[in-house]
């Protein structure tokens, strides 16, 4: 009995972790849908009075991005802001035929008066982080806006963004990511469905109510002092972009989050790329909980509710490793009750917590809504768009979970650039691209053996208890059959 006593403590503590983090949800989203009823002004600059126009500094930072520079070097090279107040650093740590090609880009593009420098050090020391900071030390902006290699802001983008540094308390202006290829495969809709979540309901439902939010790396605007005041660009962690976020806010800094301007970027098209995305932010995500969260909670300036945000914010990686146990622990849960008479009690309030899927439900509807409009046929479409994304998050819960427990635990690791290729559409193949690793992570076989399992688990539906089977967590069964058997095919196919 000791040990069905452990499975069943660890199994209530990690669905009572989930059932925070919904009611969390919930809470945002309640403060999504009260920020959506306000009325915005957008303030404006007077283009036509020189003084009123501050510099900017845009930094690209890239790593061998042979199939996407010229798309954004020309798209950079549109943007529409006054080129004497302008000025674009290539933040190059190449070390492929990329590098090169760049150079020559960049010289014709400062043939048309565009200032635009080609920027570059001896090593990747700090990876990312290190090379905005290497740019910080000669960027002549006041105001210094970061896009990856994928990214491609309008024309417009830095009139949409800039006057609202007219509020002197602001040091970040963050966009909502668009994707230019949402509907290349399920892959990219389940992407695409958790960031537009992640974009509307989490970054609109924080910073309505001055809860601390993340820059994301990307589509977005530092007041340079900010990020001096916040210490710089730090790379002891693997999502920089959330360390210098919190240490900033905790100076007291505002971020203002945009969500109506879009900046469209490319998802990761095959499943190893973002794999080693996911296992990139789920890593640094549990890093800086290690390293900000003691931070936050002992600040005297933030309010009781805030910190309560930012830890759940601090911890949304670690919920990978929640969802884990729980698909783990299910199938002996399953035995055990069916085995132990006296413990029914139990999961009758147990069942009580299949509420934190509805809540997450309920949620991202309203996100969804947003984008592709309500009625029932899209309600329909949701759904079916819902529970997929749910399998496949549940897919990946054994490789970000070691992403996590590596975070928490302090094993450092290099940073794993995510490949990009320049693909839209199902006619355009991936399969010649020079930056895809062709070894199969032992974490795949894992993934196979998991699938395995919970076909076990719906098997068992079938087979305990007296009265014709347990079907309670058939579907729940399903959901992490179909999810594991989606990453672990994929990742085979992606191999070849």
């Amino acid at each position: 009995m000791i040990l069905e006593s452990l499975i069943i403590i660890i199994y209530t503590i990690a669905l009572l972790l989930i059932f925070m983090y919904a009611l969390a949800q919930l809470n945002l989203l309640f403060n999504y849908l009260s920020a959506r009823k306000k009325h915005k002004n957008s303030p404006t600059f007077d283009f036509s009075k020189e003084k009123e126009i501050p510099f900017v500094t845009i930094q690209l930072p890239v790593y061998n991005e042979l199939y996407v520079m010229d798309r954004l070097l020309n798209n950079i090279a549109e943007i529409d802001y006054p080129k004497d107040k302008l000025e674009i650093q290539v933040l190059d740590d190449s070390t492929d035929e990329s590098f090169e090609e760049t150079a020559k880009h960049i010289q014709e593009l400062q043939k048309t008066g565009l200032d635009i420098q080609h920027v570059t050090r001896e090593n990747r020391e700090g990876f990312k982080a290190g090379a905005l900071k290497e740019g910080l030390k000669t960027a002549k902006g006041e105001y210094i806006a970061i896009f990856d290699a994928d990214f491609l802001p309008k024309k417009n983008w830095l009139k949409n963004t800039i006057p609202y540094f007219k509020d002197p308390e602001i040091g970040v202006v963050q966009t909502r990511w668009g994707h230019l290829n949402r509907d290349y495969s399920i892959l990219t809709r389940v992407q695409a469905f958790a960031l537009d979540a992640h974009f509307t309901l989490e970054q609109v439902g924080r910073n309505s109510k001055g809860h601390f939010i993340n820059f994301n790396g990307t589509a977005g605007v530092w007041r340079k002092e900010c990020i001096l005041d916040a210490g710089n660009w730090e790379g002891d962690t693997l999502t920089e972009d959330l360390d210098l976020s919190y240490r900033a806010q905790l100076k007291n800094w505002k971020f203002k989050f945009l969500e109506e301007v879009e900046t469209p970027a490319e998802l990761p098209v095959v499943i190893s790329a973002a794999r080693s995305q996911q296992f990139r932010w789920n890593k640094g995500g549990a890093e800086n909980f290690q390293k900000m969260a003691w931070r936050v909670f002992k600040s005297p300036d933030i309010p009781f509710k805030t910190k309560i945000h930012s830890f759940l914010h601090l911890l949304n990686s670690t919920m990978f490793l929640n969802i884990f146990i729980v698909a783990i622990l299910s199938i002996p849960m399953l035995y055990i009750k069916n085995e132990y008479e006296h413990l029914k009690m139990y999961f009758y309030v147990m069942s009580f917590f299949v509420a934190s899927t509805i809540i997450f439900f309920i949620c991202y509807w309203f996100t969804y809504k947003v984008i592709y409009g309500g009625g029932f046929k899209h309600f329909l479409k949701y759904s079916a768009m819902f529970f997929t994304f749910f399998s496949v998050a549940m897919g990946f819960s054994l490789h970000n979970s070691i992403a996590v427990l590596e975070g928490h635990f302090g094993k450092k690791s290099e940073f794993i650039r995510t490949p990009k290729f320049n693909i839209s559409n199902l006619k355009e193949s991936w399969k010649g691209n020079k930056y895809l690793t062709k070894n199969i992570s032992p974490n795949v076989i894992f993934e196979g053996v998991l699938m395995l399992y919970f076909a076990f688990g719906m098997y068992s539906a079938f087979v305990v208890g007296d009265q014709g089977g347990d079907f309670g967590l058939f579907p729940f069964h399903l959901m992490l059959f179909l999810g594991f058997g989606f990453v672990f095919f994929s990742s085979l196919k992606s191999s070849h």
